[in-house]
């Protein structure tokens, strides 16, 4: 069961197999949790949106094409659900005089620069970027995926996917030039 592809391991899924959904479960759900998360950025919320992902999965997958891989539509179903929660997110902004009164404790770049390595710099510098950019970023860098499965997954046309790696690529130098990394990634 562990060789079987994604698609089998679907038709077998909209058949009731609950260990072809173990298996797929134990596959993706790492991967689609941290594509969550970096959308949601609340760990208890990704939790429950990658629960509510696989659910759709067990229910709706008789509903599966096959015109994408199973990874994309898994993301693609993420992307939405996390898309929704964070619409109904009902956190309250801060008011001038509260975060006024928050202290500052933190390094300055100098100091941070030498406690973190160029990968972790370069994981705060991507919050630099729009989130409509750091999408594109996370898909095409962190989860592998083709220019043509990004479109797919969020729903825009693929020149629009190269635009914005363009400029997402763009302002990440720029910031990683303002953090003091300038080009050389060994």
């Amino acid at each position: 069961m562990q060789t079987t592809s994604d698609d089998v391991l679907i038709g077998r899924i909209a058949k009731g197999d609950r260990l072809a959904m173990q298996v797929l479960f134990a596959r993706h759900h790492v991967r689609v949790y941290r594509f969550v998360l970096r959308l949601v950025r609340n760990e208890a919320t990704a939790e429950d949106l990658i629960s509510e992902v696989f659910l759709d999965v067990w229910r709706q997958a008789g509903k599966f094409e096959g015109r994408s891989q199973v990874s994309t539509w898994l993301l693609s179903i993420a992307r939405f659900k996390a898309l929704s929660a964070m619409r109904k997110r009902t956190d309250k902004e801060l008011d001038d005089e509260t975060a006024e009164a928050v202290v500052d404790t933190s390094d300055d770049p100098e100091v941070s620069l030498a406690k973190k390595n160029k990968s972790e710099v370069l994981r705060q510098c991507l919050t630099a970027l729009s989130p409509e950019h750091r999408e594109i970023i996370d898909l095409v860098y962190y989860h592998e995926k083709s220019v043509e499965e990004v479109a797919g997954i969020v729903g825009i046309p693929e020149a629009t996917v190269k635009t914005r790696m363009f400029y997402a690529r763009k302002k990440l130098a720029e910031v990683l030039k303002q953090n003091g990394i300038d080009r050389g990634w060994p």
